[in-house]
């Protein structure tokens, strides 16, 4: 299996990058939209991700690169993947009224026996990213 799949994602927020960032990187604000860290997501520390109901430990890698509040990249795993390690970039642009959030997932298993797990992410990530546009735009 080769690894080149791209998603791309992209959503406009009515806050400043320092509160999105929060949301990117703080476990309480985390929680609301994605999944729960024990700890804050920091460069060169471990990244684990725990079901907000279950308590099961969803996904997993490092924190490569956190420039706040412009820039965060870790390597993101889970267990459908298997031994597949993928890099997920957020780049914060601030735009007049608030903040750009942009959503690059690369590195992804690709070809016709991966393209469920695609269209499963996909669809994965348009959820969080609504719940994050709902909690942050209220």
């Amino acid at each position: 299996m080769t690894t080149k799949t791209i998603l791309r994602k992209s959503i406009m927020l009515a806050a400043p990058r320092a509160e999105v960032w929060a949301y990117l990187t703080q476990p309480e604000k985390l929680a609301v939209w994605f999944h729960a860290p024990k700890i804050p997501l920091e460069e060169g520390k471990k990244l684990e991700m725990y079901g907000t109901d279950s308590g099961d430990l969803l996904i997993w890698g490092e924190v490569l690169k956190a420039t706040p509040p412009s820039y965060l990249e870790y390597t993101f795993t889970i267990k459908p993947m298997g031994d597949t390690v993928s890099r997920v970039k957020w780049t914060l642009t601030e735009v007049p009224g608030g903040t750009q959030l942009s959503l690059e997932h690369e590195g992804l298993p690709e070809g016709a026996e991966a393209f469920g797990l695609m269209m499963a992410l996909d669809k994965g990530w348009d959820g969080h990213l609504g719940r994050m546009r709902d909690d942050i735009n209220d």
